[in-house]
């Protein structure tokens, strides 16, 4: 007997049906996630605390190299409400430029306001975020320690609206949702906020009140101190300092708590460079920490459960390279007799597009948004996603390799003038998405003259999502070129 003949047309037709298949798992488990979702705002409003049952908490600020949030940050640290006695702010400043005058100035303005304020600074940046925090650390006065990144603007009463939930023992995080203050300013920034809504909004929701594992996303948290340093302290072997220690404490024993109705404020990257550079990290880390934590979670007395959805949550990047293959696939793929019959091809397809479409629209429905608000901005989101495939399975496959890499802290524009703010390094080929652009609008062109009616939709999605990521990159790549006036000095 002799093998069949396994042409081009026919490879393809399976690697397509193949990909989708893991794609269609992991919409499965949006599916899964979207069932259990529970929205309980009064439930999870918690009450506050008297002041004579307050630990001592100290107020972590690391920054680097912030000069256009940095002031702002430390003035919201300072009007947060806690017994004075018993609250100690530290600013963990690695800075090179003139953050470090901003810092001092306004440190000591919180210090001739009778605060408990300091500056801690390092010799090198060794670590860089998790060393500073570690460094922090070892001077830090509190049994609670709060966490807030620069461009974050924690209201007044945050303290005491989370600490309470520390009066069960096990506790050894509690987490805030994170808001986003920029979400209007441009149609970039409404799909980057529907992102982060899909994860605080539904997914850690359904992970906390599933009783699994979730993670404390490097800010707007407290931690109790002895969490921290029973699973091994803050470690600087993966650019996710945060997801890696979230998982080690978890494994030891520790419980978290997630608080969705209380909100911080922050900014989400205004240009898609930044965006990028932000993404790249979170997905090449949380890789990093799959493959150091991965077989100690599967091989822990966890329940299964727990083991599945660990597995979900650190490997659902793997989704980013499967869409990339996809979107080289489809154009192909559109044509070709399929390999599982028609009604399988169409609810798989159907299972990762709608799966992630309901997802995000529901999120953004339980954050209040109006039904046309609803609409576009989860189309948005799902555009900006695939859009994204390109850069980030490059942040995949590093994740995969040996080495930890260099931690680069996303930009933030801040109240500063455009000229004055930062501005993410260009990586990469800038434009690269327009290849894959071209790409689509031959396979939309092509379907048409096959008449081929029903995959023209999903073609169009692909080619919008590449060209508009493209075009804001490309765009970026060239403004990054033109002279900038130079910066004001600090005042």
């Amino acid at each position: 007997m002799h093998p069949p003949d396994l042409d081009l047309a026919h490879l393809t037709a399976v690697a397509y049906a193949a990909i989708l298949s893991l794609l269609g798992v992991y919409g499965l488990h949006r599916l899964v996630l979207l069932v259990k979702f529970r929205w309980l705002r009064a439930a999870n409003q918690p009450a506050h605390a008297d002041d004579a049952s307050l630990p001592t908490l100290t107020v972590q600020l690391p920054v680097y190299n912030e000069r256009t949030v940095a002031a702002r940050l430390i003035r919201a640290a300072g009007d947060l409400e806690y017994p004075r006695d018993r609250l100690e702010i530290q600013v963990l400043d690695d800075s090179t430029d003139e953050t470090r005058g901003i810092v001092d100035e306004e440190v000591a303005r919180l210090r001739a306001r009778g605060l408990d304020a300091s500056v801690v600074r390092r010799a090198d940046r060794k670590g860089y975020k998790a060393g500073a925090l570690d460094h922090g650390m070892k001077s830090a006065k509190g049994e609670l320690l709060a966490i807030f990144d620069a461009d974050f603007e924690p209201r007044p009463d945050f303290l005491l609206q989370l600490v309470p939930r520390f009066a069960d023992a096990r506790v050894g995080m509690v987490q805030a949702r994170w808001g986003h203050s920029n979400r209007e300013e441009s149609m970039l920034t409404r799909a980057e906020s529907a992102l982060l809504d899909g994860h605080f909004v539904i997914e850690h929701t359904v992970r906390h009140q599933s009783g699994v594992f979730f993670n404390f996303n490097g800010t707007a948290g407290i931690w109790r101190r002895p969490a921290i340093d029973t699973a091994g302290g803050w470690q600087h072997d993966t650019l996710t300092e945060d997801l890696d220690l979230s998982y080690r404490a978890q494994l030891g024993g520790w419980k978290f708590v997630y608080v969705p109705m209380v909100v911080a404020p922050a900014e989400v990257p205004p240009d898609i460079a930044a965006f990028k550079s932000q993404q790249h990290r979170w997905a090449k880390g949380s890789v990093q920490v799959f493959r150091k934590l991965g077989w100690r979670i599967l091989t822990s007395k966890e329940p299964l459960a727990v083991k599945l959805e660990a597995m979900a949550h650190l490997t659902g990047n793997v989704g980013y390279p499967a869409v990339l293959l996809l979107a080289l696939l489809l154009p192909l793929a559109a044509g070709l007799k399929p390999v599982l019959p028609a009604w399988v091809n169409l609810l798989l397809f159907l299972t990762c597009t709608l799966a992630v479409i309901a997802f995000y629209a529901r999120s953004q429905s339980a954050v209040g948004r109006t039904f046309v608000q609803r609409i576009v901005d989860t189309f948005a989101a799902l555009a900006l996603g695939i859009g994204m495939c390109v850069s980030q399975t490059r942040a995949v496959i590093e994740g995969l390799l040996p080495g930890t890499g260099v931690f680069v802290r996303t930009p933030k524009r801040g109240d500063a003038k455009r000229g004055r703010s930062y501005a993410a390094a260009v990586k990469g080929l800038p434009g690269l998405e327009l290849v894959l652009a071209a790409w689509f609008a031959w396979g939309i062109l092509a379907a048409v003259q096959r008449e081929a009616w029903t995959s023209v939709p999903f073609l169009a999605l692909f080619f919008v999502s590449f060209a508009w990521v493209g075009s804001l990159s490309l765009a970026g790549a060239v403004r990054a070129l033109m002279p900038r006036p130079e910066p004001a000095p600090a005042t």
